[in-house]
């Protein structure tokens, strides 16, 4: 079989909701093509993002329990994105949404069991992605510059600006790939103190005042000094950012625009460090890529000698969706879909579990 109809589903740390993706993937003369035939965004209510955010700090069993209640709710989400779009498809990529991620302790855990997100769809779910790398001594993440080789190799650097920065580049033949730092995260954080969801292609921060000393702060986290492969989470954002932001007296436009200038300037120093010689194009994903005025920011600190390439909005908001979904094809077919040069771990590996609907 080298023609997959599979439904890729996507929870990330901004909790701006579900990705869902019906992809189309294929192999063409050994290499890899798709096509993202449906997609739909569920927005969080105010409930399930609560019980998400606060997720990391409850006990053992409730953790367990809300594991397999969020699990039965992806898969009813699933049942009724295929039903209400009438789709066939030969099974369900599920990244789950991470509450833990310590590698270095040997811990990574993203909620939404398997067993019940099959159960109550009715599909064969691929999922657990990431436990099988932490296992191998890795970092469990990124997991996305897999499908950044297989279909994007055209472009110098892909970068995901998700709650968390990441990116992806091809380096002595070898894919190389990690957390940059900041991104979304602290922007959503810092707007729902005022009841706003997230600003809207960056028009309040546009009207904002560098404050110089919070930027000072976040460039000096010692996160930023440590070498790769290295990811993070949100439980560095929790001990390390939330008591800058909270701790600067100022107003939501100025604590935006400092925050846009940290994450643009972390993202602009790692590049000029990777990029080789001549002109080079970053291809530009996730919900940042929506914030015009941070792309701004980005391009000037970038320079001329890298062009700023943003896709279309459903590439934008769906490529990770669409990326867990080729990795549930690589893992059918036994094919490596983790890349130990990405993550640190001691060998590259199929990883995933697979459950079967009952």
């Amino acid at each position: 079989m080298n023609n997959y109809k599979v439904l890729g589903l996507m929870s990330g740390t901004s909790l701006d909701g579900l990705d869902l993706a019906y992809c189309h993937i294929r192999e063409v003369n050994e290499g890899w093509d798709f096509n993202i035939e449906a997609t739909k965004s569920v927005s969080y209510d105010a409930e399930m993002k609560e019980n998400l955010k606060k997720s990391i700090l409850l006990a053992a069993d409730d953790l367990l329990i809300f594991h397999n209640s969020y699990g039965t709710w992806l898969g009813e989400q699933a049942r009724a994105f295929l039903s209400e779009k009438d789709l066939s498809v030969d099974f369900i990529a599920s990244h789950g949404h991470t509450t833990h991620h310590k590698p270095a302790r040997g811990l990574t855990f993203q909620i939404g069991s398997g067993q019940h997100l099959a159960n109550a769809s009715g599909y064969t779910t691929v999922c657990d992605f990431r436990y099988n790398d932490v296992a191998l001594g890795g970092q469990g993440a990124p997991l996305v510059p897999i499908g950044d080789r297989l279909f994007f190799a055209q472009y110098s650097f892909c970068l995901n600006l998700g709650g968390i920065s990441n990116i992806s580049f091809e380096y002595q033949g070898n894919r190389i790939a990690y957390d940059i730092g900041l991104a979304n995260m602290i922007l959503n954080h810092i707007t729902q103190k005022i009841d706003l969801p997230f600003d809207k292609g960056g028009q309040l921060a546009g009207t904002g005042t560098i404050n110089s000393e919070m930027l000072n702060q976040l460039n000096e986290l010692p996160y930023y000094q440590l070498p790769f492969p290295k990811s993070t989470g949100y439980e560095w954002f929790l001990e390390q950012v939330v008591p800058i932001v909270e701790q600067t007296d100022d107003t939501t436009e100025n604590l935006l625009l400092t925050s846009i200038h940290h994450i643009c300037e972390q993202i602009a120093r790692q590049v000029k460090q990777q990029a080789p010689k001549g002109q080079n194009t970053i291809l530009v994903t996730g919900g940042g890529a929506l914030n015009h005025f941070l792309i701004d920011i980005l391009q000037q600190k970038l320079g001329n000698w890298v062009q700023i390439v943003v896709p279309s909005r459903v590439l934008i908001e769906f490529k990770e969706a669409l990326v867990f979904a080729l990795m549930g094809v690589l893992r059918m077919q036994k094919k490596v879909n983790i890349l130990s040069s990405v993550t640190g771990a001691r060998k590259d590996s199929s990883s995933g579990v697979i459950y079967e609907p009952n």
